[in-house]
């Protein structure tokens, strides 16, 4: 009776230990996977604004210097994907209309005029680009 005791006892003890180091697998590798994702989301996002920086000086510059331009606009959609996929879906929504908003702001700075013949001064250049600028800032 004591040795069924103690073999009782014992795996219970051997069952709980393998019980608590399963669960502490599975919480220790959803907090990686959910620290993995906020990093991709955080890398996605810093290369949507740093391909919207870099853009908007080559245009910029263009109008400053009375020259064209050219831009690898794959890139630019490529970076709005990847956003829209790996962010929360009311990211998801925002980073849409932050798209929108670039897309008006090339209507008026790129699409519809023409940097060598009609460039814009920097006070229009700023005014076009005003609501990209509060998206950014989450107005």
């Amino acid at each position: 009776m004591a040795l069924l005791e103690a073999l009782i006892t014992t795996v219970t003890g051997a069952a709980s230990a393998t019980v608590g180091v399963l669960v502490g697998g599975i919480v220790t590798r959803r907090g990686q996977d959910h620290q993995w994702s906020r990093d991709q989301q955080l890398v996605a996002y810093q290369e949507l604004l740093s391909h919207y920086a870099k853009f908007t000086m080559v245009i910029k510059r263009a109008h400053a210097d009375r020259r064209g331009w050219d831009y690898d606009w794959a890139e630019w959609s490529a970076v709005l994907t990847r956003v829209s996929l790996i962010a929360p879906s009311e990211v998801a929504v925002e980073v849409d209309r932050f798209g929108q908003s670039v897309d008006r702001f090339l209507d008026r700075v790129a699409r519809e005029v023409d940097p060598v013949r009609t460039p814009l001064g920097e006070e229009e250049f700023r005014e076009a680009g005003a609501e990209v600028a509060q998206k950014v800032l989450g107005n």
